[in-house]
């Protein structure tokens, strides 16, 4: 009985052993700074998440009140910007649209990127985005000088096709000067109509001397002959 039991104790001893040497082991002075440098920099990933979300609502609560004050202002018709990142025009554009504006960003690099605003019915024109594309500063009137200068280059041009075209054309026409020799009628009208006829092809019937057919024609012929020879008859005795 007593070596059944120590063997039973020696079991439940290994068993222990065992599970003991499974379970985790009390973290060491390494792993618990890991772990507070982790917690920590979650905890400043996790502030400047809520810092650039407040940020961006209150930029947005400042686009809002500028873009309501430049909407009650009627003596502006659109709106510059200074240069802005790619969030704030973002947002900008979002507020523009919300509040019914028109409007476009323009600048070559990301550095120089800025917003312009328009009111609806001072929406700007092709030429005038192409200008604030290429960098320049929109003139009216030196842009209506170009048009009227388009449009004058466009009616020169015009009329010079015309010169041309008035250039090749003859000044007379040949018919009047040579109508001496050829006359004043048309060949279509000049010429003789021919009507087909089934037995004589396409010769008019009216200039056929002889309408009769060729058996009549032979024993007219042959008629005449027998008239001469009775007629004749000193050329009915040579004929034999």
């Amino acid at each position: 009985m007593r070596s059944r039991c120590c063997r039973c104790r020696v079991k439940m001893a290994d068993l222990l052993g065992s599970i003991l040497s499974s379970m985790e082991k009390p973290p060491t002075v390494g792993d618990q700074e890991s772990r507070r440098k982790a917690r920590e920099q979650a905890a400043r990933f996790k502030k400047m998440e809520e810092e650039e979300k407040r940020k961006k609502a209150a930029f947005r609560k400042k686009m809002e009140k500028e873009v309501s004050d430049f909407i009650q202002d009627s003596t502006q018709q659109k709106r510059k910007y200074n240069p802005m990142g790619k969030i704030e025009r973002s947002i900008l554009h979002d507020v523009a649209e919300v509040a019914g504006l028109t409007s476009f960003s323009f600048g070559e690099d990301e550095e120089s990127r800025y917003v312009m605003l328009f009111k609806k019915e001072f929406a700007p024109s092709d030429e005038e985005l192409e200008a604030y594309r290429k960098g320049e500063e929109w003139d009216p009137q030196l842009a209506e000088q170009r048009r009227r200068l388009k449009e004058q280059a466009a009616l020169e041009e015009e009329a010079s096709r015309q010169s041309d075209k008035s250039e090749v054309c003859p000044n007379s026409n040949y018919r009047d000067k040579y109508s001496h020799l050829i006359g004043t009628s048309a060949a279509k009208d000049a010429a003789h109509t021919l009507e087909a006829n089934q037995a004589y092809g396409c010769v008019p019937v009216a200039n056929k001397r002889d309408t009769r057919s060729i058996e009549e024609a032979m024993n007219a012929i042959r008629a005449k002959k027998r008239q001469k020879l009775e007629d004749d008859p000193s050329a009915h005795s040579s004929t034999f």
